[in-house]
């Protein structure tokens, strides 16, 4: 049965902590939802009420756009060992940017990542569990290397130019504003 709170216990939080994966979803008012996995380590909990998770170079970059028309965002996760739970977190967020003020105190919460492009503050207003007794066990067996060695092939004048040719506009169109941001 699903409970909710207005904040993250210490139990939620060590939870989360242990979770190899988390799953992000946004939407403007009139988007597709983008639905996102999430892994290598790329969330921190700041207190009870916020998270961050810093974002990599990839295919797309529909959360940055979404954030920017409508704050809203959803973590979940899910528990793929030991007793069944799946955790939603709903609130708003905001993506921090290279050019930002706050980038480099955020991003040093983080080991470095190559292509990091954004790290995302979600405000917690929602917290809900329930119970993921339909969950699948699955076992961890590591990380996956590929983005990290890909980004670093690219260097930082190449990841520029991809973000450039392929993370400017989302499937739908809007501007991610990833060029002035962070270029």
């Amino acid at each position: 049965m699903a409970q909710q709170f207005d904040s993250l216990s210490d139990r939620l939080i060590e939870f989360i902590l242990q979770q190899h994966l988390f799953f992000v979803a946004t939407a403007t008012a009139d988007s597709r939802v983008n639905v996102s996995p999430k892994g290598m380590d790329s969330l921190r909990v700041l207190n009870s009420n916020r998270v961050i998770w810093l974002n990599v170079t990839g295919s797309g970059n529909e959360t940055a756009a979404h954030i920017e028309k409508n704050p809203r965002m959803t973590l979940m996760f899910c528990a793929f060992e030991g007793k069944p739970l799946i955790l939603r977190l709903y609130g708003q967020a905001r993506a921090v940017h290279h050019k930002d003020p706050e980038w480099q105190s955020l991003y040093g919460l983080f080991d470095a990542l190559p292509g990091a492009r954004q790290i995302f503050i979600l405000d917690i207003d929602l917290v809900q569990t329930s119970c993921g007794m339909a969950v699948p066990y699955l076992d961890y067996v590591g990380e996956r290397e590929l983005l990290n060695n890909w980004a670093e092939r690219k260097g930082e004048i190449g990841i520029k130019d991809y973000w450039r040719e392929k993370n400017q506009f989302t499937v739908d169109g809007l501007e991610t504003e990833i060029v002035t941001k962070n270029i």
